[in-house]
């Protein structure tokens, strides 16, 4: 899910980000052979795309999202015509339910085979059956701490409601992920739809607000290489790069469990170049594909073929980037919660940013 992330003004200025992309009016490309992308920032390798345009002549329309929540309604409106979309489970899920994807062609998408059917299996929590989305990355929300800032063992969600590390809190400026944190440490669901647990957490948070340095999303990374902040809630992708750049930076999922997501690839209803949709999705999946972009990004790869491939020992097998079964074994995948559900966690969480 995201992601060092960088926001897509426009689908224009996005296309500029790159350099093998087309500076194509979205509304010329109806008839063109294009194929109009929108994905989160940063979140591809950019050779990759290049690297399609010149196989296939196919000319690629990219723009960017910041979150599920901005890039949902764009699609809904239909304003701009996407091609392909990689949209987190609950948001498959939401889509699926709204009639807004077109079901795959497998047969036009072979490499599916390189997928790990482990995944599949648990992308089925959100798309029964596989019919509408192929799993393109996944991943844990964990701690990442500054071993010279803690001197304490961190297993626990609890830290972050500690008073002695006050203003040196950063917490994900998302409604779901900061739920999930105070759900997971009372011992609920992170998908709860319970009022009462939902009230117990936004309560929580709030006296946690005092503490919290900041609210960020793709800034965690930054502060925490800098020494800015000693506890961050992060992407396990995130952490495995700002680790490269700071080896006091440790991760873990606490014990009490947290969020394993998975982002895919699917294809808008409405999209006007759908061969060349099912095109893309089958060259993601080539192995030395999926390798270049897990190399990239650092988010972890269900590309079963892909993570063979991987030449460092230690990253093909890192805990951060590939947990054990016991690792997980508390965690849970985000579910689409219905709309009143949406409304509901959305004014508790405007209650906790208010406060």
């Amino acid at each position: 899910m995201k992601r060092s992330i960088v926001l897509g003004a426009t689908l224009l200025l996005a296309a500029l980000t790159f350099s093998g992309c087309k500076k194509e009016d979205p509304a010329d490309a109806a008839t063109s052979n294009s194929l109009v992308v929108y994905n989160w920032g940063e979140y591809i390798d950019p050779d990759v795309l290049d690297e399609f345009e010149e196989e296939t002549g196919i000319s690629i329309i990219y723009d960017e999202f910041e979150t599920n929540e901005i890039m949902y309604p764009k699609v809904e409106a239909g304003a701009v015509v996407y091609d392909v979309i990689c949209p987190s489970d609950y948001m498959v899920q939401k889509m699926i339910e709204n009639d807004l994807l077109e079901p795959l062609d497998y047969d036009k998408i072979p490499n599916i085979s390189n997928i790990d059917p482990d995944y599949l299996k648990s992308a089925e929590q959100f798309d029964p059956g596989n019919r509408y989305c192929v799993p393109y990355c996944w991943g844990t929300v964990g701690i990442l701490y500054n071993k010279t800032m803690v001197d304490e063992p961190v297993d626990s969600w609890d830290i972050l409601w500690d008073e002695k590390y006050k203003d040196e809190i950063l917490m994900q400026d998302s409604v779901r992920d900061t739920f999930a944190v105070a759900l997971k440490r009372l011992g609920y669901s992170l998908n709860s739809t319970d009022s009462k647990e939902l009230q117990e957490a936004a309560d929580s948070l709030k006296e946690q607000k005092d503490l919290v340095q900041a609210y960020v999303v793709d800034q965690v990374r930054d502060k925490m290489i800098g020494n800015e902040a000693a506890l961050g809630v992060i992407y396990s992708g995130e952490a495995i790069y700002t680790q490269r750049e700071n080896p006091n930076l440790e991760y873990v999922i606490p014990k009490e469990g947290s969020n394993v997501w998975i982002d895919g690839w699917v294809i808008p209803k409405n999209a006007r170049h759908k061969e060349n949709a099912l095109k893309f999705l089958d060259f993601l999946c080539r192995p030395e594909i999926a390798l270049k972009n897990f190399e990239y990004i650092t988010y972890s790869t269900p590309n079963k073929a892909a993570r063979a491939l991987i030449e460092d020992d230690d990253i093909r097998n890192s805990t951060i980037a590939f947990p054990t079964a016991d690792m997980l074994k508390n965690c849970e995948t985000y579910t689409y919660l219905g709309s009143d559900m949406d409304f509901e966690y959305n004014e508790l969480w405007n209650e906790v940013k208010a406060y």
